[in-house]
């Protein structure tokens, strides 16, 4: 017998990642075999692709899918910096190049689209498989998306360095310049 319930699950997650459905995205995490629970939905997430072998943060950067973004990036367990086959692009690549496709009127929900991945955490340092990390994508017109993930890549290597002081070492109470 055929089974006529109509969209995997799989192809419902493609299919809310590309048409920015997050109406189709809730009642798919929230239906049976998900219901809901974080761990499955993690598995689900980060382990479903499409054909040629891009996960739904990819596929949601790439067709500019802010909302479902959005919400896929608020699930506990969700991979971020994971590649994809093809190319070896993280979704903050899939994003440039997203926004580097736009027209430049359309550029600030571009920018907006690579600002949320940016914002959870992507690694802007991350390079693909020509070697060109998500900067490398930016269309040279666009000034602002391109200072935008160099201070994103500051950020991180500026972090690395920090120093953490440790409070347990200070004193407590207001300080005292004599004994």
């Amino acid at each position: 017998m055929a089974d006529d319930e109509g969209a995997s699950p799989r192809e419902q997650l493609m299919e809310s990642c590309r048409r920015n459905n997050t109406e189709l995205l809730s009642t798919l995490l929230s239906s049976p075999p998900l219901s809901s629970n974080p761990q499955a939905i993690a598995n689900f997430l980060n382990t479903t692709t499409d054909a040629l072998g891009s996960g739904a943060l990819h596929v949601a950067a790439q067709y500019g899918s802010y909302e479902v973004l959005d919400m896929i990036l608020d699930q506990e367990g969700v991979e971020i910096d994971t590649q994809e086959r093809r190319e070896g692009d993280t979704c903050l690549h899939k994003a440039v190049r997203y926004c580097s496709e736009l027209s430049k009127h359309e550029w600030q929900h571009g920018q907006a689209v690579v600002d949320i991945l940016v914002d959870a955490g992507c690694d802007p340092r991350l390079r693909n498989k020509a070697k060109l990390r998500p900067v490398d994508l930016v269309d040279p017109r666009n000034k602002d998306l391109r200072t935008s993930l160099q201070k994103a890549e500051m950020t991180i290597m500026a972090g690395n360095d920090a120093v953490v002081e440790d409070d347990d070492d200070r004193p407590n109470g207001p300080g005292s310049e004599s004994d």
